[in-house]
């Protein structure tokens, strides 16, 4: 008996380096959010950083800021899962043209930039809703509607944005101060038991996520997983 199944070779190589372009259909989020990056002014996101070639090589600002924006906007808040995402999906790791910031560098990277940040992301969305992708009532991210809670469905101000941003920015810097207590807590040595596993990471950065989750659902907001 003979199957005709397509091969999967996965040691096959390429002829010619595969366009990390062509991993995602053009109409896909993450190019969005690349392409206003790319127009946006982006100077406060600099000042930290070397101007004379000099020091250790340091993380290109405009593809964090991409990085941060496009995980915001699918909902994702913790630095570990950002950084498991930039090994594991597919779009993130168009973001970052295949390099692995870790989560003490995201999380860095948000603090120290929060500010910037916030102005950053609401310009985002004030560009996403003159070019329809967010509606009064509803947000429309990624082709996915988020049922708005009622502090939104009110014509989106410049202010309303900027507070729902730095409400963002809050639920990841408790994302991420949650995660590293209980991390702190499952180092301490144990009987019989060392330091914590990767399974123990993964299940903490799991249940932050979905505690993150249940706490805007109570607030009337469903935010997409992707």
């Amino acid at each position: 008996m003979a199957y005709n199944f397509l091969p999967v070779e996965r040691d096959q190589s390429f002829l010619l380096p595969p366009s990390m372009r062509d991993w995602l259909p053009e109409d896909h989020l993450a190019f969005f959010i690349l392409d206003v990056v790319e127009q946006m002014d982006l100077k406060p996101f600099f000042l930290r950083y070397r101007d004379d070639g000099w020091g250790a090589s340091a993380h290109d600002p405009k593809m964090m800021v991409a990085l941060l924006l496009y995980a915001y906007c699918i909902g994702e808040r913790s630095s570990r899962r950002i950084e498991r995402r930039c090994n594991e999906d597919m779009a993130c790791r168009v973001i970052c043209a295949n390099n692995s910031p870790d989560h003490t560098t995201i999380a860095r990277f948000r603090r120290q930039k929060e500010r910037a940040l916030v102005s950053c992301f609401t310009e985002v969305l004030r560009l996403c809703a003159e070019a329809g992708l967010v509606r009064i009532g509803t947000v429309a991210l990624d082709g996915t509607k988020i049922l708005a809670n009622a502090s939104l469905r009110a014509n989106r101000s410049k202010e309303s944005i900027e507070a729902e941003v730095a409400a963002i920015l809050a639920e990841a810097a408790a994302a991420d101060e949650g995660e590293d207590d209980t991390l702190a807590l499952l180092r301490w040595p144990k009987p019989g038991r060392g330091g914590p596993t990767p399974s123990d990471e993964y299940q903490i950065t799991r249940a932050s996520s979905a505690n993150a989750s249940a706490s805007r659902a109570e607030g009337g907001t469903s935010v997409p997983r992707s």
